[in-house]
């Protein structure tokens, strides 16, 4: 997933790789403990002073597995607090399709309406994509638009019958090794006049179909706590819940959880538990 939304700026330390971004999302700007380092509070103290030069906080992105045990126990004790949560799905092509034709018959684009594929996003895509999504002005989109270009990906583009953009989505297919037949679904957008139409369960299944035509066979998406979930079937059960004292503010227009599902492919929460920001207090002037 780190290939799949690389920052500009970078560095490998003992283990960690630490991700800077201007503060343009949470995921590139961040820690990413790949690995345990052989002496976890001197890594934080370096991380520190990495995060302080670049005046940022430091926030780390970890899930709770048995060798990150160390780690929440270390920023536990330097009141890091917990911010947010991630919840994780997969998925795998196979005889859903089925299904998927079925949705699509009986919630279609409307008419006239079109998807365009593209290797990388156009002016119309990024622009309703950072209108619903983004957080900041046009310095802030084009460190974006510079994340998104510097990983392979297709975009689509949903446009009305008016040639306007309506709805976005991307599959980036990082190369990887290990990662072979994998993609992962972002940037889903649809604009606030046009949901309800399934814009994007039409964006999702053009995103996977082109996907399986350059040999992709299972996915990820990966779904914020910006938004409220509504969990179907077997994830009904599923609530992600905001910790921390600091909330991000709501994508009033990101299609729901609910309506990616009933595309023709099954998804499922995956054995580790959501990802989850760890974050500590901004960093004092000096």
């Amino acid at each position: 997933m780190n290939a799949a939304w690389p920052a500009p700026d970078a560095e490998d330390l003992d283990g960690w790789h630490l991700r800077s971004a201007g503060g343009v999302t949470q995921r590139a700007n961040s820690v990413w403990p790949v690995s345990a380092p052989s002496d976890s509070a001197a890594a934080l103290r370096s991380t520190t002073r990495w995060y302080a030069d670049r005046r940022q906080p430091v926030i780390f992105q970890l899930s709770h597995r048995a060798e990150n045990a160390g780690l929440e126990a270390l920023l536990d004790q330097q009141s890091y607090s917990k911010q947010s949560q991630t919840l994780i799905m997969t998925a795998t092509a196979g005889p859903t399709a089925a299904r998927a034709s079925a949705v699509e018959a009986t919630n279609p684009l409307p008419a006239k309406s079109t998807i365009t594929m593209s290797d990388a996003p156009t002016q119309d895509w990024l622009e309703l994509w950072w209108s619903v999504d983004g957080r900041g002005g046009p310095q802030e989109m084009a460190i974006a638009h510079s994340i998104l270009i510097a990983a392979p990906a297709l975009y689509a583009t949903a446009h009305d019958d008016q040639g306007v953009a309506v709805g976005t989505g991307r599959l980036a297919m990082p190369n990887v090794a290990g990662s072979e037949g994998w993609g992962g679904v972002y940037s889903m957008a649809v604009h606030p006049q046009a949901r309800r139409r399934g814009i994007a369960t039409e964006i999702l299944g053009a995103l996977t179909t082109a996907g399986a035509d350059r040999g992709l066979h299972s996915y990820w998406l990966a779904h914020g706590d910006s938004c409220q979930l509504r969990c179907p079937g077997a994830l009904r059960s599923c609530r992600i819940h905001r910790t921390g004292p600091l909330p991000l503010p709501p994508s009033a227009a990101a299609p729901s959880l609910g309506s990616l599902l009933r595309r023709g492919l099954h998804w499922s929460v995956t054995p580790l538990r959501p990802l989850e920001i760890r974050r500590s207090q901004l960093p004092r002037d000096r």
